[in-house]
């Protein structure tokens, strides 16, 4: 994508890349453009967009991964700055929503429990049926040409024990 995420009037480029690198493109002079940052995410981006989401008056850069997360990343200061001794004061109404939020979670969280008892008592009985779910697999399998190898990207929802690879030469 290209969006001006540095606000000075000149779009940057915006490139998320299959090895889970964000990268922010300046084109300071007309040949070239120079990498003004970069962030390392931990699986292959599907999409990336700029604009302005969470916050007005604050830019962000969105980013999909390959299981579907989102990860936001923002102009907004994270912290705050205050005198010796300030404390930080919160309004009204965002104690309700902080509240709303923590009664929220120990609602799910109460529910993960209640669902992993009901599951561990299932799957104790004699009549039990385990199945495998099915995974979605993103794979590469790309030839380098300098050294003449092939390299096999695999890429899965969850951890991967072992990789059985068997190849076939016909002569």
């Amino acid at each position: 994508d290209s969006f001006d995420i540095l606000g000075d009037g000149v779009k940057e480029l915006l490139v998320g890349r299959d090895d889970g690198m964000l990268e922010i493109y300046t084109f300071e002079s007309a040949d070239n453009p120079v990498l003004h940052y970069d962030h390392a995410l931990s699986e292959s981006i599907a999409s990336i967009q700029g604009g302005c989401v969470g916050k007005d008056g604050y830019d962000e850069i969105l980013a999909c991964t390959y299981s579907g997360w989102l990860t936001g990343l923002t102009t907004e200061p994270v912290h705050r700055e205050g005198g010796s001794g300030e404390e930080l004061k919160l309004s009204k109404e965002m104690q309700s929503k902080i509240s709303s939020l923590r009664n929220e979670l120990e609602h799910l969280q109460m529910k993960v429990l209640q669902e992993r008892e009901k599951y561990q008592q299932s799957s104790q009985s004699c009549t039990a049926v385990s199945s495998v779910p099915a995974f979605s697999v993103n794979d590469k399998f790309m030839l380098n040409k300098d050294d003449a190898s092939y390299s096999l990207i695999l890429e899965v929802q969850t951890s991967i024990d072992n990789v059985l690879v068997q190849v076939g030469v016909v002569l």
